[in-house]
């Protein structure tokens, strides 16, 4: 044996061969399923009122995870010799009754009602927006070289409100086309645009009723500050914004004396819509009451033991915070978060005391941030990369845990963002120490791969995944299709999401398992991850680090 801890391989061989094997080896630790049930129990008890980024609730938990990293002897590596970064943000509660879109047309004004018709934005860096501007339709709003998609070509939107169809077309790439939806307002901005209004299609109404985003219209959004007390993505040419549901958006073409349903069958026949002048103008306004609030993120990390190799980290991420209480009704108020995400949290904290538990640990160090307020925009992760406690190009990967359904005896894995590295070589491998296979993504419409933290390691070049359980169940009365349909349509971001679900502890068990052997699989390889060649990924964001 060299210097470098014992192979991934001898490991592997180990545990899987103890029965016949002639002379002693050592075995992997192996996850404990009451010790995942006790972080989930802990971490979604209504005492923590739902981790709400900024609430005493998310520090419970945040010191929490902290105490639990000290026990099993996880080394601080936040700020200041702690566990913690702390993160400054401006929390924005919307003024209900500020809010007015109103356009202007040969005929006259027109009034839309607020929460049925239309969402505006809620103002950031300032307490109040108003905006009026002439309007011209965009079709999806996005300009890439990379899909030859150029919705903009021949429009001039200087000082305009561009008016855009949410998503993508289906055509494109189901990740690449996310990542180019997300930019839809950096592109309008880019061309001098000072506004921006979203009309929901009836691919978005299915996938996201219009009527639900009125759930979340109490809920106040946040967002981090520059050291400078700045918003942190504040472009002051852009003035505000508005979506507007199905029947809004036909209303609107109308008063243009155009057609939307003419719009949509254009896409259904699989062609691009074109984009055009509106011969008309609008206002959108709103209004905001501001605070100051802290609310950190918890980075642990366990040390390397090659010389060299342990100044690279692989990255465990979870988010730690949830959306808090309900605004009424009912007796039950609190969002628990039991899945979403204490129990992504409660297989990392698992992860963490097996990696602590071998008797020589891996090769390159593992650097565990657990973050806050990813249900306000992927904000803390976006601190965390923007502002590491290691140096960024140090980071070979990042494996995000979030929102496994611990609901079945799952018998394989997603791994959202996997064929774009190397990293898949990495999961299969490990994935079939353990009788488990890789799936493809089941649900490319909900364009998963920039919706949770992982996304912003991407961003800084690092590859990386997002983990959850497959649709596969070793159970055949418990289908695993199903269960994500009935999660997502009856307990994502509700009151049910709790202990109350039959939770299944030794699912639990085996998720930290495979997490930990994914782990030990990447700290341990000669090699680091790698973007695949010509990967738009790894084109739009990589960058080559020495070994």
């Amino acid at each position: 044996m060299t210097g470098s801890s014992l192979s991934i391989a001898a490991l592997l061989t180990a545990a899987m061969s103890l029965s016949t094997a002639t002379f002693a080896q050592p075995a992997l630790p192996q996850a404990d399923a009451a010790r995942v049930e006790a972080h989930i129990k802990f971490l979604a008890d209504d005492l923590l009122g739902g981790r709400d980024t900024g609430t005493p609730g998310y520090d419970i938990a945040a010191r929490y995870v902290a105490s639990q990293f000290a026990q099993i002897g996880v080394r601080p590596a936040g700020n200041n010799g702690s566990y913690f970064q702390d993160i400054t943000f401006r929390r924005a509660y919307r003024d209900l009754d500020a809010a007015s879109f109103i356009v202007h047309g040969p005929e006259g004004n027109e009034a839309f009602t607020f929460a049925e018709e239309f969402i505006s934005g809620t103002p950031m860096a300032s307490t109040t927006a108003t905006v009026t501007a002439p309007l011209v339709f965009v079709g999806y709003g996005i300009e890439s070289d990379w899909l030859n998609h150029h919705d903009y070509a021949g429009l001039d939107v200087e000082g305009k409100i561009v008016v855009t169809l949410s998503g993508q077309p289906e055509s494109f790439p189901s990740e690449e086309g996310a990542h180019f939806s997300a930019e839809k307002r950096d592109a309008a901005i880019s061309r001098g645009a000072v506004g921006m209004i979203t009309l929901w299609t009836p691919l978005r109404e299915r996938i996201r009723p219009f009527g639900t985003l009125s759930r979340d219209l109490h809920q106040p959004s946040v967002i981090a500050l520059n050291r400078d007390g700045t918003v942190g993505d504040d472009v002051s040419s852009y003035k505000g914004g508005a979506s507007l549901s199905l029947d809004a958006g036909e209303k609107l073409f109308e008063l243009a004396g155009r057609s939307l349903d003419e719009v949509f069958a254009t896409i259904d026949r699989g062609e691009s819509p074109q984009g055009f002048e509106m011969p008309l103008s609008a206002t959108i306004e709103s209004a905001s009451r501001h605070e100051l609030i802290t609310s950190p993120n918890v980075i642990g990390m366990i040390e390397g033991s090659d010389p060299v190799l342990k100044n690279q980290y692989v990255t465990f991420t979870a988010h730690l915070d949830h959306v808090g209480p309900a605004d009424g009704g009912g007796n039950d108020i609190i969002h628990n978060g039991a899945l979403d995400n204490a129990a992504g949290v409660a297989a990392l904290l698992e992860n963490a005391r097996l990696l602590m538990a071998l008797e020589e640990r891996p090769r390159r160090s593992i650097l565990f941030v657990i973050v806050t307020a990813e249900e306000k925009g992927l904000l803390g992760s976006q601190y965390f990369a923007e502002n590491p406690t290691v140096p960024v190009q140090s980071m070979v990967a990042n494996i995000n845990l979030d929102m496994p359904l611990l609901l079945y005896p799952f018998n394989n894995l997603i791994a959202f963002g996997a064929q774009h590295s190397t990293m898949r070589d990495n999961l299969q491998r490990a994935l079939g120490t353990m009788g488990l296979s890789l799936m493809d993504d089941p649900m490319p419409e909900e364009a998963i791969f920039v919706r949770s933290d992982h996304y912003r390691f991407v961003q800084q070049g690092i590859p990386a995944v997002m983990l959850a359980t497959g649709y596969g169940s070793d159970d055949p009365a418990r289908d695993g299709e199903a269960i994500w349909g009935d999660f997502f349509q009856n307990h994502y971001h509700q009151v049910s999401d709790s202990t109350d679900l039959e939770i299944d502890y030794e699912a639990g068990a085996r998720f930290a398992q495979v997490n930990f052997i994914i782990g030990m699989d990447i700290a341990n390889a000669d090699e680091r991850p790698r973007w695949n060649a010509g990967d738009f990924f790894g084109n739009e964001f990589g960058r080559e680090y020495s070994q």
